[in-house]
């Protein structure tokens, strides 16, 4: 019998040409609606429609003008802006939360209160200030480094971490500059961050394998903070600086959380700091993660469309089988990213010359001539293998081919020696 499920797509990135492909592996039609047209995205929709992706009116005209029977919402911009309940409305269901229940990623000062209201494990100490100078004073009389964050969103470049990134006077400096409505200033931790993605509906909760992102610019976790420059998985749910226990502790924080929040839908995405006393909260998102869903999605075996599914009709969401495969994903950046990013190189890397390796695109310029750059992260490899040292060098291979003609990647990531840094790191907090 012929499917007859219509799947519409949010957003045109890197994380977006993931689900993409999950759905594409299924036998339902996709189309696709962003403010950009991704190469990758198009070659797998029935088709792709330029639109401003946070205007809920528009995606739900074309959405109503594709007959979509279901959507998924890729981006928190969107979700920010209410498309989630505009579709929801119109009788589209979005595997996407509505505005409300987004707030837990797109208003920080929302979540740190909400985690504390909920008695959710793992908040760390927080204050909010709509004052910047008596966030300055905070700042001063502080015993210890903070995170310092903006309470909207930021694309994870709005963050400054003193006694790591900056001094305490350089983020007073930061903030004075910026002019921010709210500020949040949160403990420092200290440990190694991995994040757990969860499905959700229903009030079911369907944990996804931890994922290590690395946020920083340059190799050896140097310079600024970026949107992600790649991460990595094992072949297992766990990472190998992780035991079972950690893992297990950030799924009941998810789980507390989605109790929290009964009309919860989408994906549930826990950022952790794995300390000396287990997983504390770094943040929670609303969606995937880019690119923590280009790690997740191509191992997931079970139907990606079942969970759609399943989630719409009010049925138990199914339970979720990985393959043994560890993940290593490879963010390719425009040179100068992410303070002085130089747009119009050529990207000449396909699906077919990228090997073994997964090609996803992320923001990237397609002309009649070929695919540039933009401004933006560029495009991603995602290698697999049986361990992650094999997972790496295949993702490595394709970013050879790539070149590095006005293009440069953190060759780092997934290697053997950067995960044993981690391994020894957390041995030494547990002493």
């Amino acid at each position: 019998m012929e499917n007859t499920e219509r799947v519409l797509l949010v957003g045109g990135g890197g994380r977006e040409h993931a689900i993409a492909r999950a759905v594409a592996a299924s036998d339902a039609t996709l189309f696709a609606c962003a403010s950009n047209r991704n190469p990758g995205i198009e070659s797998l929709a029935a088709e792709l429609e330029t639109l401003d992706e946070t205007d809920p009116e528009a995606v739900v005209a074309y959405a109503e003008s594709v007959d979509a029977t279901l959507a998924v919402v890729g981006p928190e911009t969107p979700l920010a802006a209410g498309v989630a309940n505009a579709l929801d409305d119109a009788g589209v269901y979005a595997f996407a939360p509505r505005q409300a229940e987004a707030r837990i990623e797109t208003d920080k000062s929302f979540q740190r209160t909400f985690l504390d209201e909920h008695d959710i494990a793992g908040n760390p100490d927080y204050a909010v200030f709509e004052s910047t100078e008596e966030a300055c004073d905070y700042i001063d009389g502080y015993d210890g480094d903070l995170a310092v964050k903006p309470a909207g969103l930021t694309g994870g470049k709005g963050v400054r971490v003193t006694g790591d990134q900056v001094t305490k006077p350089e983020a007073k400096q930061y903030l004075r500059d910026s002019d921010y409505d709210r500020i949040v200033l949160e403990e420092r931790l200290v440990g190694e961050e991995f994040t757990v993605q969860a499905f959700v509906a229903n009030g079911d909760v369907r944990l996804t394998p931890a994922v290590q992102d690395h946020k920083r610019a340059y190799e050896g976790d140097e310079g600024p903070n970026t949107g992600g420059m790649g991460s990595y998985t094992a072949p297992t749910r766990t990472l190998p600086f992780m035991n079972g226990s950690d893992y297990e502790a950030a799924g009941d924080i998810i789980e507390s959380v989605v109790d929290a929040l009964p009309e919860y839908k989408g994906v549930l995405y826990g950022q952790f700091m794995l300390t000396d006393e287990g997983p504390k909260i770094v943040e929670f998102n609303a969606r995937f993660g880019d690119p923590e869903a280009m790690n997740t999605l191509p191992v997931l075996e079970t139907s990606f469309l079942d969970v759609l599914t399943a989630a719409r009709d009010g049925d138990t969401l199914p339970e979720l089988q990985f393959g043994e495969r560890a993940t290593v994903c490879k963010y390719a950046v425009p040179a100068g990213y992410p303070t002085d990013p130089e747009a119009g190189a050529l990207v000449t890397i396909d699906a077919d010359s990228a090997g073994d390796a997964l090609l996803f695109y992320a923001s990237v310029d397609a002309r009649e001539d070929g695919i540039y750059t933009t401004t933006s992260r560029s495009f991603a490899v995602v290698g697999t293998g049986e361990t992650i040292a094999d997972a790496e060098a295949v993702a490595e291979r394709a970013l050879q081919r790539a070149g590095d003609d006005g293009l440069r990647a953190r060759h780092d990531i997934g290697t053997p020696d950067l995960v044993q840094r981690r391994i020894d790191h957390m041995a030494e907090l547990r002493e």
